[in-house]
């Protein structure tokens, strides 16, 4: 038998058969064209994340600058996450008949057209409505990119993309909040800004070629919607709640801890800085938690990140007289629990069957955003109600409850373990 047929080269150091040229040249060519999507779609998120990041701050100090109260200030900026639960319920649909590039397209002009409108007119509602746009958008970008990711990282480096996909946008938020003070030379400077930025990543994906999912399952009746729902819950609900809590943690940290900071007597400037070491640790620990849990498996380091961040929001409870110390500790939490909603796509996609996969991440977006409604809220009860006990136990004790529903659901380890080996 012919060697030449089963090896790519010969012993005696002829040139390669041109069967095996074509073949080596086409893997290659395959291997860029999918290193360029995904770094064109991690791309377009950290572009979205640093407008979500601007738009928080600036509208806040645009507003507060007008003397508008700081309950309707609040109000104006939960539009974002009622745009995303309103619209969640319909994404999936579109994904499986159109693919995922015009989806992620269709979310990215959104959000570019909604950023431009903002100098238009200055009104609470319309940039109430603008913002709720933005939701949609971003929804419907981090919908299709998350999806898209998911399905095509093999097993071995699913943690990695995810990681880098959750490192970009957090890379990006954080970047984002820097353009506030633009608003002191203009006005309308960060929104075009923004829009400018966006609109050049945007222009990025119309290199890509258009994919879709898997499709064995229909789409077609609500019936079938609430079905598939139902199946996605039952395969992988504990991979829902760290996107939940991260999205508690980090709404009530934002939008609660400044105010209960504030209280305890800290300097404006230290919560700054408390802030930003948070999101800091977030974002150096984000790639080798996500390459870890690659090697030791999801549900091990979820329980291990869980569990540290609860007791280092514990200890900071202790500390809050102390800025440094406290800086130190909040760096430490980030580090440990800023992967939890990457972690949790990860995981979520570990034990979901391949067809059910953009159900999941919509599911996975949908989670992320009740937990980011119900952060403020619940956050600022505690403060009113709970003036003897620290704002970070609240924090604490939600992360301890979901550290003990994934360290109790072995059943869901054993499924990730065995769909990663069938894979």
């Amino acid at each position: 038998m012919n060697n030449t047929l089963f090896f790519p080269c010969k012993a005696d150091g002829e040139p390669l058969p041109s069967i095996w040229k074509e073949f080596l040249e086409i893997e290659a060519n395959n291997m860029n064209k999918e290193n360029m999507r995904f770094w064109i779609l991690i791309s377009i998120v950290a572009i979205s994340g640093f407008s979500q990041g601007m738009l928080l701050p600036l509208i806040a100090i645009i507003f507060e600058n007008d003397g508008l109260s700081s309950s309707m200030n609040g109000l104006n900026a939960t539009g974002l996450y009622v745009g995303i639960l309103l619209v969640s319920p319909f994404m999936e649909q579109p994904l499986r008949k159109y693919g995922y590039k015009p989806v992620i397209i269709f979310g990215g002009l959104l959000v570019i057209v909604s950023l431009v409108l903002f100098p238009l007119w200055k009104s609470f509602w319309f940039w109430f409505v603008l913002r709720l746009l933005i939701g949609i958008g971003d929804h419907a970008l981090h919908f299709g990119t998350q999806t898209w990711i998911t399905s095509f990282s093999p097993e071995h480096k699913r943690g990695r993309n995810i990681s880098l996909y959750g490192l970009f946008f957090g890379v990006g938020f954080a970047v984002g909040p820097l353009m506030a003070p633009l608003v002191n030379v203009h006005e309308t400077l960060p929104f075009i800004l923004s829009s400018v930025l966006c609109l050049v990543a945007w222009v990025f994906l119309f290199l890509l070629k258009n994919d879709y999912p898997e499709q064995t399952i229909e789409v077609n009746s609500m019936k079938n919607t609430v079905k598939r729902f139902s199946s996605a819950f039952k395969y992988a609900w504990v991979a829902f709640l760290p996107p939940l809590g991260y999205g508690f943690l980090e709404s009530s940290l934002n939008g609660s801890f400044p105010v209960y900071g504030l209280r305890i007597g800290l300097e404006v400037s230290s919560v700054s800085v408390l802030l930003t070491a948070f999101a800091i640790g977030g974002i150096v620990f984000q790639l080798p938690l996500g390459i870890l849990s690659d090697k030791w498996g999801r549900q091990r380091i979820l329980t291990i990140i869980l569990l540290s961040g609860s007791i280092f929001f514990f200890l900071a409870s202790f500390l809050e007289g102390a800025v440094w110390a406290l800086t130190i500790t909040l760096f430490l939490a980030g580090m440990a629990v800023g992967s939890t909603f990457s972690l949790g796509i990860s995981y979520m996609t570990d034990l979901m069957p391949k067809d059910l996969l953009p159900t999941g991440n919509l599911l996975c977006g949908i989670a992320f955003s009740l937990g980011s409604l119900a952060g403020p809220y619940l956050g600022g009860i505690f403060i009113q109600f709970f003036k003897n006990i620290s704002f970070f136990n609240i924090i604490s004790i939600m992360l301890l409850v979901i550290f003990l529903a994934v360290l109790t659901n072995r059943g869901a380890g054993q499924r990730a373990e065995q769909h990663s080996l069938s894979q």
